[in-house]
C-alpha cells in the first residue's frame, strides 16, 4: 500500500490536518493579540501600579520555552485538579508567550506616535481614554503591523507542538502516516510545502489588510 501512494495521495492525507493547524494558529494568535493589547493599553492609560507586574509577566513569559509551558498546563494542572482541553492548553501556553512578545511590539509602536498629536488632543479637551482610542490605538496597529506579522509567523511555526496534546493537525497526521508507510522523506517534504502554503496565504491576507488600512505615506515608504 505504501508503494502505491503518490505525492498527491500524501498531500490529500495530510490535508486532513490543515483545518486543525489553522484553528490552532488563529486561536493562539488571537489570544496573543488580546494579551498584548491589554498589556499595552494598561500601561498607556496610566495604571502605573500594574507596571511592575506587567514587566515581570513579559520578562518571564518571553524566557519560557513553549513546549515546557504547554506540558505544565496540559499535564501539570490536572495534578491539582484542573483539566485543560487541548486547544485551551495551546492558547494558555503559545498564546500567552506570543502575547508577551506582542506587548513589547505594541509598546514600541506607541512610542512612535508623534507627541505633538497627543499634546494637540489634550489641548482640545480629549480624555486620556479618548486619546488612546482615537489617536494612539489606530497608529499603533499600523506601526506594529510588521512585528505582528513576524509574531504570527512564529505562532504558525510553533503550532506543530499541538500534536503533543492530541490535536490532529498536520504534524500528527504526518507522524501517523510515516509509521504506516515508512516514507518519511516524502511525507515531511509535503508537510513543509503545506506549512509554506499556509504561511504565504497568511502573508497575502496581511498585505491586503496593510494596503487597505495603512496610511498612504506608509505604503510609499
Amino acid at each position: 500500500m505504501s508503494e502505491s501512494l503518490g505525492m498527491l495521495d500524501i498531500f490529500a492525507l495530510l490535508a486532513n490536518g490543515i483545518g486543525f493547524t489553522v484553528l490552532v494558529t488563529v486561536t493562539c494568535s488571537l489570544t496573543a493579540m488580546l494579551v498584548g493589547l491589554l498589556i499595552a493599553g494598561t500601561r498607556r492609560l496610566g495604571f502605573r501600579a500594574m507596571n511592575p507586574f506587567l514587566d515581570v509577566y513579559t520578562y518571564v513569559f518571553r524566557g519560557i520555552p513553549v513546549l515546557v509551558l504547554l506540558f505544565m498546563v496540559y499535564f501539570g494542572l490536572p495534578g491539582i485538579g484542573i483539566k485543560v482541553p487541548p486547544l485551551m492548553a495551546m492558547a494558555l501556553s503559545l498564546g500567552l508567550i506570543s502575547g508577551a512578545y506582542l506587548a513589547e511590539v505594541f509598546r514600541g509602536a506607541l512610542n512612535a506616535v508623534d507627541p505633538a498629536e497627543l499634546l494637540a488632543a489634550e489641548s482640545m479637551g480629549m480624555s486620556r481614554l479618548q486619546i488612546f482610542r482615537y489617536i494612539e490605538f489606530p497608529q499603533m496597529l499600523r506601526f506594529s503591523l510588521p512585528g505582528m506579522v513576524n509574531e504570527f509567523t512564529s505562532v504558525l511555526k510553533y503550532s506543530p507542538f499541538a500534536y503533543t496534546v492530541g490535536i490532529p493537525e498536520i504534524t500528527k497526521q504526518a507522524i501517523a502516516l510515516t509509521a504506516t508507510t515508512l516514507r518519511g522523506t516524502e511525507i515531511y517534504f509535503a508537510v513543509g510545502v503545506l506549512y509554506f502554503a499556509i504561511f504565504k496565504i497568511l502573508l497575502m491576507a496581511v498585505k491586503f489588510i496593510e494596503r487597505r488600512y495603512c496610511a498612504p505615506d506608509m505604503l510609499a515608504s
